[in-house]
């Protein structure tokens, strides 16, 4: 089958944010028309950058960037800016095209179809769950028609449904698309290869294949390098040993010493930078307040969302310490509402008791101060403010360095999330509230944080759409929304 016709280059492309920030160094890869590709890379790697940098949104600092077809390039972001949250739909499909269009009302109708998502379009977009948005990103970028299609954690705050539509949809799909996204199985049923953003080299390696031909093809590179620097090792020393033994002859026998330390020096070159893996956080556990005694909420009611309707509806659920309630339903039916609203004290039906302190996981971020420093953020939570604590708590969430003193909101989204758990294990809640903890998350970090949560001993209530993650946590009980 002949290869496509190459779309995109990038040619020794760098990258900084900054002396202190580097993010690129010489990067080059090229992607071909009608080609599927994933990105994939560490949280705050730079994966999202790239994507701006292919939008045009960002100039590289060297190199160059060179679209042989000039396509046009559409992006589906990761989350709806936050100057953009107070649109309706109509006007925020309006700022796709520099010209107004006249049929814009019929486009926006077509392109929902596609995304399967009822949206009126005066309705404001901060009154859409989080998969809804997530749908209207997606249709932002779909409506302008692009020849290069990005598309930056599309599955996050998707329920199955979802994700099974966008799978399809992808599966189906006629012209180039990139994929930055975190969920395997998803990945593995469109993906012809891998674009690998290492953050240690900030170089790409080009992989064919789909994911899990990546990560097979990654360990047999780093078990055969290992296994070639073992036996350079072994041949290193050997020759030490050896010009030990000859030095202490004397005569011509220190010539011979000299030769053998000189050859133990030149395998010392021959030796491989093996293949650093994306580094994993740390295992760690949230303590929960420790006065927790008997019934710690008891839940009523809740309110409900069908064809943006809303209904109230009765329940009976009472947790205690140590048990944890699952929340299920379809996107759209008010789980993160209710979550809020448990979270402000503002739930209708909903009793907790009295001096219950809340830790609140939000899946947009929002309880986050986008203008303190990390430092001031996780300081903030704290009971006991120690130094020592706080930056043994953020060293395991892989916050180290100079990223201690950078703002929330200069953050990945992945970052922010890391962020989010380090305040949850310095504040040390009672109950505590997680909407979409995996969104933006990197994979390798997942099996830690599910133990975490599963270990928890206080109430927890969770959001989650992802099954993988939700069997490795004991689940006491499911409120299902949708039933």
């Amino acid at each position: 089958m002949p290869k496509k016709e190459a779309l995109l280059r990038f040619d020794n492309v760098s990258f900084e944010y900054g002396p202190q920030n580097p993010i690129l160094d010489e990067v080059c890869f090229l992607l071909r028309s009608e080609s599927k590709i994933t990105l994939m890379g560490q949280n705050g790697s730079g994966k999202s950058t790239i994507f701006h940098l292919i939008a045009g949104d960002l100039k590289p600092d060297s190199g160059r960037i060179n679209m042989d077809q000039k396509p046009l390039v559409a992006m589906a972001r990761q989350v709806v800016p936050r100057d953009q949250m107070k649109l309706t739909v109509r006007e925020f499909f309006a700022k796709c095209f520099c010209e107004k269009k006249y049929d814009l009302d019929l486009r926006i109708e077509e392109i929902l179809k596609v995304v399967n998502l009822a949206a009126p379009l005066e309705r404001t977009i901060d009154s859409f769950s989080g998969g809804q948005q997530a749908r209207l990103l997606l249709a932002w970028a779909l409506i302008q028609d692009p020849d290069l299609l990005l598309l930056d954690e599309p599955t996050n705050n998707l329920d199955r449904d979802g994700i099974a539509h966008l799978t399809n949809f992808l599966i189906d799909y006629k012209k180039t698309c990139v994929v930055i996204s975190h969920d395997a199985d998803f990945l593995n049923s469109f993906t012809q290869g891998v674009l690998y953003l290492d953050v240690f080299t900030r170089k790409i390696e080009q992989y064919v294949g789909d994911y899990f031909d990546v990560v097979s093809q990654i360990a047999a590179r780093i078990e055969k390098e290992n296994m070639k620097n073992a036996q350079l090792a072994k041949e290193i020393q050997e020759n030490k040993d050896k010009a030990n033994f000859f030095a202490n002859k004397g005569g011509r026998m220190r010539l011979l010493a000299k030769r053998m330390r000189d050859k133990a020096e030149e395998l010392e070159e021959e030796k491989i930078d093996v293949r650093r893996e994306d580094k994993a956080i740390r295992p760690f556990a949230i303590p929960s307040q420790p006065d927790l005694s008997g019934e710690i909420i008891k839940i009523s009611q809740f309110k409900t969302f069908k064809n943006h309707k809303p209904a109230v509806r009765r329940t009976n659920i009472s947790l205690r310490k140590n048990q944890h309630l699952l929340l299920a339903g379809p996107n759209g039916i008010g789980k993160s509402t209710f979550l809020e609203s448990i979270a402000s004290g503002k739930a209708e039906g909903v009793q907790i008791a009295p001096n219950t302190l809340i830790g609140y996981y939000r899946q947009d971020f929002s309880t986050l101060n986008f203008e303190h420093t990390v430092y001031e953020s996780l300081l903030s939570v704290m009971k006991v403010k120690t130094e020592h604590s706080l930056r043994s708590v953020a060293a395991g969430f892989l916050i180290n360095g100079d990223l201690i003193k950078s703002k929330i909101g200069s953050l990945s989204e992945g970052q922010k999330g890391l962020v989010a758990f380090a305040r949850l294990v310095l504040q040390e809640p009672g109950l505590l509230i997680l909407d979409e903890p995996t969104n933006h998350i990197n994979f390798r970090h997942l099996p830690i944080i599910a133990n975490a949560m599963d270990q928890y001993q206080g109430v927890m209530i969770l959001v989650s759409h992802i099954p993988d993650f939700t069997c490795q946590i004991r689940i006491d009980e499911i409120m299902d929304l949708g039933k």
